[in-house]
């Protein structure tokens, strides 16, 4: 067994293996701490004496959480081997998870976030110790899990690395074709003489490649044949890569490049993240060195991404979910534009739900103010208008599903089963995105609903009170005017109150709340009867079994795919070990058949016509919404009438009041025409006390109806319903 003086380890343990050196997990002798050792082997001492010791010494000074961390430098007892002690990493690498079946189509979007976080802050102290790193690739980040289980991203590999300022260059040429800037591409792997310098900017080239292979789980430079194949299209593509494209693709022999300039729709990114990266991406996978941002735009953008906050939002009208990217100390006036540039809803025109209630939106207060969100409890955007309803945005996944040739080839069957495997995990997450689609759309819809039912409440009971007001009013009117005909009867001062009840009653404003009355209730029922559908499909959404049948057949597929990665590592299979594999190859087509006839057949026909049920009745509540609206515009109007027409009765019976103060019986108990002893006299004294005491009754009912106006108010056109 290998051994140094405190660790030692076993050579079937081997991690990695390189041209100078292999990598093997080793133990400490006394702690029985795990660790990872780094042997050189002979070919690395033809290497300069300085080239050999540059590793070493730049482990030594470096020192951050996302660099491997160097405990010590040993040698072998019996070959004198330099030994390089270091921080295992017990995840595998970045390249690792990015070849499991379920990353082929690029991680998700809070582990992609973690890796640029990771890769930024290492190469931000590589340069703060002006050190040039010259082979970055997902092979070279390793991965470790934290104390509270996400992961840490850790640069290794130091071996082609050097001190290098940001205006110095070198000649001399490392690291991996894929990753490899195309000057240094030409020289190194095309063998073309150059007399052409490099500086540290050959990392960001490097690290452009390793950030678009993690967000979309591919290189984005791929000529016909593969990398390794086509090196004079490889060096093409690279090259001639036009201004703003991030990726090209050549998908037949001496065929042109299809050049992108976004990321696939196929990758986990939301557009927010991809928005973001799409800005970087062009600048750093440059060719042309003088136009390649350097390290400082590099660090200043990537941590304007990284230091943004996000929010779910998922817009009801549009039935689609978007992930806002903002800096915690924006206003939410910031918010609701960014909002409006995916939606294309207006800021005065947006309205939220968040868990069930409306959620008011401040433009003043930073958007730290916001309630934290998540994939599973959104805001929810409402509106006041439908708009075009897009959908969840994916590609069918059946184009994914590649097939098995009838020939038995160990090491192609395992390729075409991983690619099988990965066109499954991709089919459920498309599932997951259209299901969870369905779940906010129903959720949404019936919190508007019962919203929109107590808005219909409050309406109806303002009617209600506007219309017993009136004809309270009219009945007071009426009164008014017998007792202005009994005063006044041939005085020109009289006042002419007749009529003015029947012109209450033909008001537009009046008018309209009597109009609209007899639909309201008809609109309340329409609302009652697709709350009862709403709840019936979130029923049976509960109910769906795709995902648990999908999931199953997964299962099932991973088992066969361990066997399919063991005989890879054969070198012939016996009979009956070709038959169990045909068998197997059988097995894991009809499965992937199966999930796809799921998918297809059930889940996007389900998805379908949840959101053609959608619009229909997105519509109808929008325009039982905007009914509503209008009521309570009307009865804002009536209310008005009603407290102008209350003043024109109080100032009658103000004068009224005055009358009977002259006569000397408003406030005084004892009337001083009670000594009167004429026959017509005392009569008069009576007729004047009922109609005291009428007025006192059509006083009490006028502050009576006063008050319940007040109560109503006038809604402002700021508030709404």
């Amino acid at each position: 067994m290998p051994s140094t003086p405190n660790y030692l380890w076993e050579l079937d343990d081997i991690l990695g293996q390189g041209a100078t050196a292999c990598v093997y997990k080793a133990r400490n002798k006394k702690s029985g701490e795990v660790v990872a050792v780094k042997v050189f082997n002979n070919l690395s001492y033809h290497r300069p004496p300085e080239v050999q010791m540059r590793e070493f010494e730049m482990l030594r000074k470096l020192n951050h959480i996302n660099i491997v961390k160097l405990f010590a430098v040993e040698q072998t007892g019996t070959s004198r081997q330099k030994v390089l002690v270091m921080e295992y990493c017990a995840s595998g690498s970045l390249l690792s998870v990015l070849e499991e079946p379920e990353n082929a189509f690029g991680l998700s979007e809070s582990e992609f976030h973690i890796v640029v976080d990771c890769v930024v802050a290492g190469m931000n102290h590589l340069r703060q110790n002006g050190v040039v790193h010259r082979d970055i690739k997902p092979g070279n980040i390793m991965r470790v899990i934290g104390e509270d289980g996400r992961s840490i991203y850790k640069l290794s590999d130091f071996g082609a690395a050097r001190e290098l300022d940001d205006d110095e260059k070198f000649v001399s040429i490392y690291g991996t074709e894929e990753y490899l800037h195309p000057d240094m591409y030409e020289r190194a792997v095309l063998r073309k003489p150059q007399q052409k310098v490099y500086g540290v900017t050959v990392d960001l080239w490097s690290i452009g490649v390793t950030f678009y292979h993690a967000a979309c789980g591919r290189l984005p430079f791929i000529p016909y044949g593969g990398t390794r194949r086509n090196k004079e299209t490889m060096y093409k593509i690279t090259t001639e890569k036009p201004t703003g494209a991030i990726a090209g693709v050549q998908k037949k022999e001496n065929g042109p490049i299809e050049w992108t300039y976004d990321l696939p729709i196929n990758c986990q990114l939301s557009v927010g993240m991809k928005t973001q990266l799409e800005a970087i991406l062009p600048n750093i996978l440059e060719a042309d060195q003088e136009k390649c941002w350097g390290f400082d735009n590099f660090f200043a953008e990537t941590n304007k991404m990284l230091e943004r906050i996000n929010f779910h939002v998922f817009s009801l009208p549009q039935a689609t979910m978007h992930r806002i990217y903002l800096h915690p100390y924006s206003t939410m006036a910031n918010f609701m534009e960014v909002v409006a540039t995916y939606t294309f809803m207006a800021p005065e025109r947006q309205t939220y739900f968040y868990e069930g209630h409306h959620y008011l939106i401040n433009p003043a207060l930073e958007v730290r103010a916001l309630p934290k969100t998540t994939e599973q409890y959104p805001l929810i955007l409402i509106g006041n208008e439908f708009q075009t309803l897009n959908g969840v945005s994916f590609k069918d996944p059946s184009s994914d599903y590649p097939r098995f040739l009838p020939s038995v080839n160990v090491i192609g069957d395992y390729t075409t089963a991983k690619n099988v495997l990965s066109a499954v995990y991709q089919t459920l997450r498309v599932t997951r995105l259209l299901l969870r689609c369905q779940e906010f759309i129903l959720r949404g819809t019936y919190w508007l609903i019962e919203s929109i039912k107590e808005q219909c409440r409050r309406i109806l009971d303002k009617n209600s009170s506007v219309v017993s007001i009136l004809n309270c009013l009219v009945n007071i009117n009426n009164k008014t005017t017998r007792l202005c005909n009994v005063i006044y009867k041939g005085n020109s001062e009289v006042l002419d109150m007749e009529g003015q009840g029947e012109s209450l009653w033909k008001k537009q404003s009046i008018r309209d709340i009597m109009s609209t009355c007899s639909h309201n209730a008809d609109k309340e029922r329409v609302l009652g009867l697709l709350l009862l559908e709403v709840t019936k499909e979130q029923d049976q959404i509960r109910q769906d079994t795709s995902i648990n049948r999908m999931e199953h057949c997964l299962q099932k597929m991973q088992q066969i795919f361990k066997q399919f990665n063991k005989r890879r590592q054969q070198p012939q299979l016996t009979y009956n070990e070709e038959q169990i594999h045909k068998l197997d190859k059988l097995n894991l087509g009809t499965l992937a058949k199966k999930v796809l006839l799921i998918f297809q057949e059930e889940v996007v026909l389900i998805y379908q016509t949840a959101l053609s049920q959608h619009a229909i009745r997105i519509r109808t509540i929008f325009e039982i919404q905007n009914h509503f609206s209008l009521v309570n515009g009307y009865t804002a109007d009536g209310i008005r009438d009603l407290q102008c027409y209350e003043e024109t009765v109080s100032n009658t019976l103000e004068k009224l009041s005055q009358h009977f103060q002259q006569v000397g019986l408003v406030h005084s108990n004892h009337s001083p025409v009670n000594s009167c002893t004429h026959e017509v006299k005392d009569d008069l004294v009576l007729r004047m006390l009922q109609l005291r005491d009428q007025m006192k009754t059509v006083t009490y009912e006028m502050e009576h109806n006063n008050s319940i106006i007040e109560r109503l108010g006038v809604p402002s056109s700021s508030q709404g319903t």
